[in-house]
Formats: C-alpha cells, sequence, structure tokens
C-alpha cells in the first residue's frame, strides 16, 4: 500500500493524509510522456516517418503493447480505489478478529512468509528487468537511449542536444511507469489473494485436528457431572478475539447456531459435540468471508486480467517475430507478469482443494447428527472454488498459462513461416 501511494493510489483507509498534489502531479506528467512516448510516437514513426524496416516496426509494436499490460490494471484500479480500499479494509477486520499466538495465527504466518517471498521475488524481476533496460544505454560508450532507432516526435535528430537530453529524461519517466506500476498492483494482488490462501490452508489443519483437539479440550475440564454444558464448551473454541468492532464482518443471519442435539447424550459427548459446534460455525464464517473477498477482487480484475491476456498475446508474437536478439529484456518482462497472475490463481486453487479434503479427513464420522450437516454443509460449500478469472471466462491455473504460451507459439510459427516465404 504504501509503495503504491508513488502511483497516487491510496488502497489503505487507515490513511487520514491523502495523496500529495505532488504525486497527482507527478504522475499526470508521467502518463503524459508515458503515452507520448511509446504510443503517440510510434503511431508517428509508423505512418509518418516510414523507412520500410519491418523488422523495426515489429519492434516497435512490442514496446507499445507490452508497456500497456501493467497500465491497463494500474487504470482499473484508480476506478475502483473505493471498492479496494473497502476490501483492504474487510482484510485487515479478518485478519485483527484472529487470536494473535493461536495455532491458526501461527499457521497463517507460515503461509504468508511463502507469500511474500513470492511477490518479493516478481517485485524485483520486473523492477530490475527496468533497471537493465535503462542502465545498459548509459553503460555503453558513446550516445544511446533504449532503442537507438526510435525517434520521439518533434525530437529529430535525437542524438543531438539539447534532444538527446529531453528524449532520455522522457523515456525514464515512461519505463518508470511500465515496470513500476506492474511490479506494484501485481505485488498488491499476490499479497491480498495470498492472505486467502494462507487461511485456507490454516483452517485445513484446524479442520485435520478437530476431533483430537474436542477431546484434549474435554479432558482438561473438572470432572463434574453436574458441570452446565455452557461453561464446559465456552472457552478455547472459537479463533477470534472478542471485539465487537474487529469482529463485525463475521457476523450475520446465515452463521445463526443450531442448538438441537441428539437426546440422551452423556455430559462428556455433550461437551466434545459443543466444543466441535463452535468451531465448526468458526470456521465456516471465516470460509464464507473469504469466498466473498475473493469474489470482490476478482470483480475488479476480471476484465484487465482478460486485456492482459490479450495484450501479452499480441506483444510476445511481435517479440518474437522481431528477433530475441532484439528483445531479450521484453520477453521476460511480458511473461513473467501472466505468469505470476496465473501462479497466483493457481495457488489459491490448490489451498481449496487442501481444504476440501480436510473437510472429509476431520473424523466427522465421530460428530454428532448436527454436526455432522455442518459438515457436510462446509464440503457443499468447499465444492465451489476460490478462483481468479480472466474477464470471468478462463480461470488463472497452471493449465490457462501453458495454453496461452502454446497459441503464442503456434501464431508466432505460423506468422515466422509465412514472412519468410
Amino acid at each position: 500500500a504504501v509503495l503504491l501511494r508513488a502511483l497516487a493510489l491510496d488502497v489503505d483507509g487507515r490513511n487520514t493524509t491523502g495523496i500529495s498534489p505532488l504525486n497527482y502531479l507527478f504522475m499526470l506528467v508521467t502518463f503524459v510522456f508515458y503515452f507520448y512516448t511509446y504510443h503517440l510516437s510510434t503511431i508517428w514513426f509508423v505512418f509518418w516517418r516510414a523507412d520500410g524496416d519491418l523488422l523495426f516496426y515489429i519492434l516497435l509494436l512490442s514496446l507499445s503493447i507490452s508497456s500497456l499490460i501493467g497500465v491497463i490494471k494500474l487504470l482499473y484500479m484508480y476506478v475502483s480505489s473505493k471498492k479496494l480500499r473497502q476490501i483492504v479494509a474487510d482484510y485487515l477486520l479478518c485478519d485483527a478478529a484472529i487470536i494473535p499466538g493461536s495455532r491458526l495465527a501461527n499457521n497463517i504466518k507460515v503461509t504468508l512468509r511463502k507469500v511474500k517471498r513470492r511477490a518479493a521475488i516478481y517485485w524485483l524481476i520486473i523492477i530490475g528487468n527496468g533497471v537493465v533496460y535503462v542502465v545498459v544505454p548509459l553503460l555503453t560508450p558513446g550516445r544511446h537511449i533504449t532503442v537507438d532507432e526510435q525517434i520521439l516526435w518533434g525530437l529529430d535528430p535525437m542524438f543531438e542536444s539539447p534532444n538527446y537530453e529531453i528524449a532520455t529524461t522522457i523515456l525514464w519517466f515512461a519505463v518508470f511507469l511500465t515496470v513500476y506500476a506492474p511490479a506494484n498492483i501485481t505485488g498488491f494482488l499476490i499479497i491480498i489473494v495470498g492472505y486467502s490462501e494462507a487461511q485456507m490452508m490454516a483452517l485445513s489443519e484446524e479442520l485435520l485436528h478437530l476431533w483430537d483437539d474436542a477431546q484434549n479440550h474435554c479432558q482438561r475440564l473438572p470432572e463434574d457431572d453436574n458441570l452446565p454444558m455452557e461453561a464446559s464448551s465456552s472457552s478455547g473454541t472459537n479463533f477470534f478475539a472478542r471485539r465487537s468492532k474487529d469482529s463485525i464482518i463475521l457476523s450475520g443471519p446465515a452463521f445463526k447456531e443450531n442448538e438441537t442435539t441428539a437426546p440422551e447424550t452423556s455430559v462428556q459427548e455433550k461437551t466434545i459435540n459443543g466444543f466441535i459446534k463452535q468451531r465448526l460455525v468458526s470456521i465456516m464464517k471465516m470460509h464464507a468471508v473469504n469466498i466473498n473477498l475473493i469474489k470482490r477482487v476478482e470483480n475488479i480484475f476480471q476484465n484487465a486480467m482478460a486485456l492482459e491476456f490479450t495484450l501479452l498475446s499480441g506483444g510476445l508474437i511481435a517479440e518474437l517475430l522481431g528477433g530475441l536478439e532484439n528483445t531479450y529484456v521484453e520477453v521476460p518482462f511480458a511473461l513473467v507478469q501472466v505468469a505470476m497472475d496465473c501462479i497466483t490463481g493457481q495457488k489459491l486453487i490448490d489451498a481449496n482443494a487442501v481444504f476440501a479434503d480436510a473437510v472429509y479427513g476431520c473424523k466427522w464420522e465421530n460428530f454428532d447428527l448436527s454436526n455432522m450437516k455442518l459438515a457436510l454443509v462446509m464440503l457443499q460449500n468447499a465444492q465451489k472454488t476460490m478462483k481468479l478469472s480472466a474477464g470471468g471466462v478462463n480461470s488463472l491455473n497452471y493449465s490457462t498459462l501453458m495454453s496461452v504460451i502454446k497459441s503464442i507459439y503456434s501464431a508466432y510459427t505460423a506468422l515466422r513461416s509465412t514472412m519468410n516465404t
């Protein structure tokens, strides 16, 4: 959220200072320079400054297309900034409601470390790609820009002062937006979706330990047959801290507890099943909250991701046609962005599958009838896989990534053979 503020995007409602006017001015200038460099100048060069070099036209086209991938997401986030702030606030409420130091909290932290490592690696790859793209011309003897043959509209000749200095500055602004926006936006997406992934993995562990926890809970209670049911099952069964403000997101009429119990059961059985019932209700609440949050995230990003895949296909085909010796920096830049979206979606699907298996493996056959019904409802809900999608059609997973790469390569080979003939 802090890094996104440099893009004049505030997704954390806890910030009371707001975005500085200088940030808005900086982003306005950056957008102007970006569109001038990668779109206006490209159109001018191809249609009015053409010199007949088809290979270079393809190279400029690949630059123009690949640079749009992150910018499209940024524009969608500007439009949906209020919804994003509410989603982030709900994620924070969900996290604040978990009791610190509990097994659930510790297991969430374990998965979140992996998620953060994944986001950090992605961020370093994208930012590093941009740094290499800008620094290589500076380290090369003589005057060079990112693409020496590229001419910006109105700055011809490019390598004479002050045109060279102006062009270099404009290109730095354009490259900043091209790499900084996708690095932080996709990183943000990895973290918030990864939190739901972490909760699903942690809840799976809770389900697998549910029966043993219930027995241990019963053994720790005083051996008093007259102990009221409410007293015997009220402690240690809830994942959530007792905070009226933080827990409001987890309340609702859909989660009212079923108080029916089997007749003529022993106090020990009542205690065990009471513990299990409260734990199942808590898990169902957390599962429902995460399903809702993922759906809201998907509604914001699904159209942007559909455009992203379309741009990726066109951009990579153009980059391959332009020759890897000319586009060796651009190809990983475009491919890593879409690959990470698919990896994020696949990890979420895998976590959901682990949760569904844990529901079935929670030793539900030992529960009373009421808790068996709760487990059945939870299993049915788990069949509604949490996922991210591109345009609401294709789920983001490894299969989708492989299909896209296969389609791109098929189109490339067909166009390459046509160009050769």
